[in-house]
């Protein structure tokens, strides 16, 4: 990506704090800007700093100068902000002493004039919520994109309204599970307007990403903490850092509770000098590195493997004027073909419609294509999706001999009306989230940042829908979403490609009982079924770049192998393209949950 695309200001700067930590007390680097600035740094973002700037340079700072660009009026190193923090044997921190310095001494007026080459501005406190209000209006008067805030909770008790008033500005907003409480009234209570975020950091116990009404959990590395101050920061840095990265905010925030996990096990800021960690790796599920070279080797050359168009029985011909309509409304709509009993799979769903018997993604675009061929264009509008009744979505699916044959029929029309009211307040059509796409210099990203506030297409982390959906917008013949050659396309993960990976021995399922499990057909729960598709992620990811195929090439031949190598009937390896590289392993079947990801 563009470096213009990376770019992060953060606006409130550096201190110099004594902390008090079990059984010594030392000076260290802190502040809230220096921080978030350190952390999306080491995530490999280019940070601008606007904070007041010490000359001479101190040299605990020094690190922090040497990475990022620090603009700001100059002081000496006396008038930086100093503060005393206590952490206690208890988990506790207290803050004993504070002076803010010169923090205050930051005008908005005095910001660079052109704020729009930077893709996220996020304010720190700058010594007053007020004044973090002021700054706020000036981003916004010089054009910021997006803006970002979070607070302290003194803060929130003595400028109640100018720290509502910027979290309700606010496009991001960070705040502890303590400020939540104040500031919102409870943690259940968190929402946010659609099209903004909001994270709210718990300890040990993780972090809370919102979007809207929807929640996900994201869990905390397991670390010996030793200076717990600025987690928070961090955590936020991080996870600007992905977000400006085109990441799916969820997977930002876990790539970030990593990196938080990292710095607090260290004195100050030091961690965040040092090479970038890795995450605790879940081993239950493994990627085999002999046998991913092996298959995509084989992939790569196969001349049979190749995109799809998405056009032909069960699609809109090409040309026809509502199909990105269809495709937006139908797409989210990819999931849950499938039936459980006493907690375990016990089929895929088959159903007669319109006199042909078809299964699961096929029956469903089956039935949203009905709607187009009686005329009934306006079905697929948002404004219709946003308020489509239980009785509507039961005649969609309805199946020839008059029954409801899909499994989880309330959740389709909870995705479908979701998806309706988010396009709705957010103003947005297809057409004007694909302009809007096209016109942008990084059109999948775009594409997918615009989706991240999408229901229906927002909650999953791994995007499966959402790049589903920009597939096939890039290879109809219409090609609606203009793809740059240089985009890498992310993985496409649902139920029939991880059974495909584990079969075929892209991955190894290390842990007995997950193994009984999947070969069991149990219903497992949600860690256990995200070690094999995050796994599978990576494994596709690592398909896709040694065999030189395109990701929509890839994907489709994977889709394609639910034929010969199905869920209840043996598996035809003699009509499989990469028999001679499968590892065999038909025992094995795909993790069971219940989910609208896939």
């Amino acid at each position: 990506m563009d470096e213009i695309m990376k770019e992060l200001l953060v606006i409130g700067g550096a201190s110099l704090d004594r902390l008090y930590l079990t059984g010594q007390t030392v000076m260290a680097a802190g502040g809230a800007g220096l921080y978030t600035a350190a952390a999306a740094h080491r995530m490999g973002t280019t940070v601008t700093m606007y904070a007041p700037r010490p000359e001479p340079m101190p040299v605990l700072l020094r690190p922090l100068d040497e990475r990022i660009e620090w603009i700001g009026p100059e002081i000496s190193p006396e008038e930086l902000p100093h503060f005393d923090i206590a952490h206690t044997a208890d988990g506790q921190t207290v803050l004993v002493g504070a002076n803010f310095g010169k923090e205050l001494v930051l005008d908005p007026t005095k910001l660079p004039q052109d704020l729009s080459r930077f893709h996220i501005i996020h304010l720190t406190p700058v010594g007053s919520a007020k004044h973090q209000s002021k700054f706020l209006q000036a981003c916004r008067e010089r054009g910021a994109r997006r803006i970002s805030a979070g607070t302290y909770p003194c803060k929130i008790e003595e400028e109640t309204f100018f720290t509502r008033k910027v979290f309700e500005a606010a496009d991001l907003f960070f705040m502890n599970e303590h400020e939540a409480e104040r500031l919102v009234g409870s943690m259940d209570e968190a929402r946010t307007p659609p099209g903004k975020l909001l994270f709210i950091t718990m300890g040990e116990r993780g972090a809370m990403v919102i979007q809207g009404d929807y929640r996900t959990h994201v869990p905390a590395m397991e670390v010996e903490a030793i200076d717990p101050t600025g987690a928070g920061d961090t955590f936020c840095g991080a996870s600007l850092a992905g977000i400006a990265q085109g990441m799916h905010p969820v997977m930002a925030a876990r790539r970030a509770s990593s990196l938080a996990a990292h710095m607090i096990a260290a004195v100050g800021p030091t961690a965040l000098w040092q090479s970038v960690p890795r995450g605790v790796d879940d081993q239950r599920v493994v990627l085999d590195k002999e046998q991913i070279p092996r298959v995509a080797g084989l992939i790569g050359s196969l001349p049979e493997i190749k995109p799809f168009n998405f056009t032909g029985t069960g699609f809109p011909e090409a040309g026809y004027s509502s199909a990105l309509d269809f495709f937006f409304a139908a797409t989210l709509q990819q999931f849950g073909f499938w039936d459980v009993e006493r907690g375990r799979y016990v089929a895929p769903m088959i159903a007669s419609i319109d006199g042909v018997q078809l299964k699961g993604s096929d029956y469903l675009w089956r039935a949203y294509l009905r709607k187009m061929e009686t005329a009934q264009c306006d079905f697929y509008f948002p404004s219709h999706q946003a308020d489509i009744s239980h009785e509507e979505i039961l005649n969609l699916f309805r199946a020839d001999d008059g029954s409801d044959p899909m499994p989880a029929l309330d959740l389709h029309l909870a995705q479908a009306q979701a998806y309706g009211m988010d396009m709705e307040a957010l103003g947005l059509s297809p057409e004007e989230i694909i302009e809007r796409a096209n016109a942008s210099d990084r059109p999948l990203q775009t594409f997918l940042e615009l989706l991240n506030h999408i229901g229906g297409y927002k909650e999953d982390p791994l995007r499966k829908k959402a790049i589903l959906l920009a597939i096939i917008l890039a290879q109809r013949p219409e090609r609606f979403l203009r793809l740059n050659e240089d985009d890498p396309v992310p993985p496409i993960i649902d139920y029939h490609l991880m059974r495909s990976c584990l079969r075929i021995g892209l991955l190894n399922v290390k842990d007995r009982e997950l193994g009984e499990k999947l070969k069991s057909r149990i219903m497992l729960q949600p860690d256990e079924e995200w070690a094999v598709r995050y796994k599978a992620y990576e494994a596709i990811q690592q398909v896709v770049g040694l065999s030189g195929r395109s990701m929509g090439a890839v994907d489709w031949f994977f889709f394609n192998a639910r034929r010969r190598c199905p869920e209840m009937t043996e598996p035809e390896c003699e009509r499989c393209p990469v028999d001679p590289a499968c590892a065999h392993l038909r025992d094995l079947f795909q993790p069971v949950l219940r989910t609208t990801f896939y």
